[in-house]
């Protein structure tokens, strides 16, 4: 039985717009979990425009210069570019960068063009590693900062207390955020309520900000000040971090709520904000105005409330990274599946929903560079620095895969994709090209975590691709070794499944195990898992089946790359392989290569080395695919690529 090409499924309800959840309900969600990151922006965008690595006089062009260029990059990057356009471009219900290349590739991934595509792909994954270290610490700094707001002897404490805050945050993980998020909505929409107000107030003190919504303030702002204007945009970019979450996020809520959520509450809560703190330093004396742009999202509120301020602020950054840690455990779980990450061990922290996973090795990296990045930096206006370059690198790059989009998959016409692909480079550009002038200033920090991802991840796929060529280069054809082994092994009762990589050829676990025991089960299954590059497989299609005699299958499971790989419960399922399969008379046998480096040239020999370290801290097939631990038997053998 061997089926068509799998085909996809949407995922189960509630994940991508599910028919038993209304789309407001699931708006009221996104909002708890997608928009923390960009949410929580404007505790230091607007500040670092103007105290930043290059200040900006508080006058009227200034203001509402900056003013301006945060509304229109807030239209054209988040509203136009992802919320409109590439939010269309989802890979049945999925969206990300990985998931847009999948996409891509389906398309011209045979193409002499297509590895650019991939690997445009994997440096905006691994440019995601560094923005998720640099926004914890970034965001709950800045939180606790509004500490010195209220009090200035308070200083001393908003290190210690955010890293306490931070190892917290890290410590829960592992217990998933089941239960805490459900207090996610009600405490962003409270936050995001009130920064709306506070801003509002402003605005009514001092409605001729509003004049700033007009493009002709942020184009004099160049023409008046243009070395300093183009420098503003390293910090302007700050207002739209977090604008890729809302295209990663995408599967789990659907296109709908996502819109419904930012044009209806979220875009405009913010863009009140940003707003009434510019109104603010307009309305303010120079004196006034040198102090309140120290911490503008503060000030906007009376001395009063501005603890509770600081208080909830907390609650929101606290919030907003969780969202990105989870983010970096899904992507992570995608770029394996998709064979650009060795095997990690993933636990799973809900019975109900599978996208909640906690990936312990990710978690620590992950903690400990956020307080190495806080003890460095100590504060937020330095952390801004090197904040940008990892968020504008992935904007460009999926502008890059957006302009392949348009004239591959989407098959638009080139004079329609041409002038859209033009002006979003251009502004995308532009933000790139002001974050490099930060690279000294810190800039060289996710650049540097860019490069060593990068690098670990083409390793992998590359040493994981020549690994397999050896393989079946020296396999014996399973045809062959059925008729032969049938006669030269005693049978024995139960069932043996030899996990394989390849669907050719026989695993070495199999040549062993007859070299060594010389025996054969009266059911020998040569299993191999593939994962497609959908994210789910219809369950109609899941698995694919090859009687080859005497007692020998060939098994194939796909999974899309956003499903568990769990093989036991496929296994259930599975009856096309002389019956049934009891677990208590299943045995499993693993290969487990060591690779030995060569001067072959395949890789170059440093990176044969790394290949060999990352194969080593693998976690094993049996952890993996959830196989039970007392029906598992691993027999070893070498390789050299």
């Amino acid at each position: 039985m061997s089926p068509a090409v799998p085909h996809v499924i949407r995922p189960p309800d509630g994940a991508g717009g599910g028919h038993h959840a209304s789309t407001t309900k699931l708006a009221v969600g996104a909002i708890g979990i997608v928009f923390g990151d960009i949410g929580t922006s404007p505790l230091y965008a607007f500040r670092e425009t103007f105290v930043g690595p290059h200040p900006l006089a508080l006058d009227t062009l200034h203001v509402f210069g900056v003013v301006s260029l945060i509304f229109w990059s807030m239209t054209l990057v988040v509203s136009l570019q992802y919320v409109t356009i590439l939010m269309r471009a989802d890979n049945k219900g999925q969206g990300g960068s990985l998931a847009l290349v999948a996409l891509i590739s389906s398309k011209i991934g045979k193409t002499k063009y297509g590895w650019i595509t991939v690997l445009l792909g994997v440096f905006a994954t691994s440019l995601f590693y560094g923005d998720s270290m640099i926004t914890p610490a970034i965001s709950v700094l800045s939180a606790v900062e509004g500490l010195t707001v209220v009090q200035a002897s308070l200083s001393k404490y908003v290190i210690p207390i955010a890293l306490v805050l931070l190892v917290a945050l890290f410590m829960l993980q592992k217990r998933g955020t089941a239960k805490i998020g459900a207090l996610f909505a009600p405490v962003m929409i409270v936050y995001f309520t009130v920064i709306a107000f506070l801003g509002l107030i402003q605005i009514f003190n001092n409605p001729q900000i509003l004049y700033a919504l007009n493009p002709w303030y942020a184009l004099q702002f160049f023409l008046t000040d243009g070395t300093l204007a183009f420098l503003a945009l390293g910090s302007v970019v700050l207002a739209v971090t977090g604008s890729e979450a809302l295209y990663s996020d995408m599967g789990h809520f659907g296109r709908g709520p996502l819109r419904l959520s930012w044009f209806g509450f979220v875009m405009p809560c913010l863009l009140l904000n940003y707003f009434g703190q510019g109104a603010m330093i307009v309305g303010l004396d120079d004196a006034a105005a040198a102090q309140a742009i120290e911490s503008p999202f503060y000030f906007l509120a009376p001395e009063m409330w501005r603890l509770p301020l600081v208080i909830l602020a907390t609650f929101a950054t606290f919030i907003a990274s969780q969202a990105v840690i989870s983010g970096a455990f899904s992507i992570t779980q995608q770029a394996m599946q998709l064979g650009f990450i060795p095997r990690l061990s993933i636990r799973h922290t809900s019975e109900t929903e599978a996208g909640q996973i906690y990936i312990p090795s990710i978690n620590w990296a992950l903690m400990v560079a956020v307080i190495v990045l806080v003890l460095t930096f100590q504060n937020s206006s330095s952390l801004a620095s090197a904040y940008g370059i990892a968020v504008t690198g992935a904007v460009t790059i999926d502008t890059l895969l957006m302009a392949v989009l348009l004239m591959t998959v989407w098959k638009w016409k080139w004079w329609y994709a041409v002038p859209v692909v033009v002006v979003f480079l251009i502004v995308d550009g532009a933000f790139f090209a002001a974050n490099l002038t930060k690279v000294a200033d810190g800039g060289w920090f996710p650049l540097l975590i860019g490069a060593v991802a990068f690098t670990l991840l083409t390793t992998w796929a590359r040493g994981r691709k020549l690994m397999r060529e050896r393989m079946t280069e020296v396999a014996l054809p399973i045809e062959i070794f059925a008729k032969s082994a049938n006669n030269s092994a005693v049978r024995v009762s139960g069932t043996a499944i030899f996990m394989a990589s390849s669907t050719g050829g026989v695993p070495s676990a199999l040549l062993h195990n007859i070299k060594h025991n010389k025996v054969l089960h009266e059911r020998v299954v040569i299993l191999t898992v593939q994962i497609a590059e959908i994210p789910y497989v219809d369950p109609e299609c899941r698995f694919e089946i090859h009687p080859l005699g005497d007692g020998f299958f060939r098994a194939i499971i796909h999974y899309g790359f956003m499903e568990e790989t769990d093989v036991p419960a496929a296994l259930t399922q599975m009856d096309m392989c002389g019956g049934k399969f009891d677990m208590m008379q299943t045995s499993f046998f693993l290969s487990r290569q060591t690779l030995l480096p060569s001067e072959k040239p395949g890789m170059p020999i440093w990176r044969e080395k790394i290949f060999a370290w990352m194969l080593r801290n693998a976690a094993t097939a049996m952890e993996f695919f959830r196989l039970p631990t007392n029906r598992v038997v691993e027999l070893g053998s070498q390789v050299k690529i």
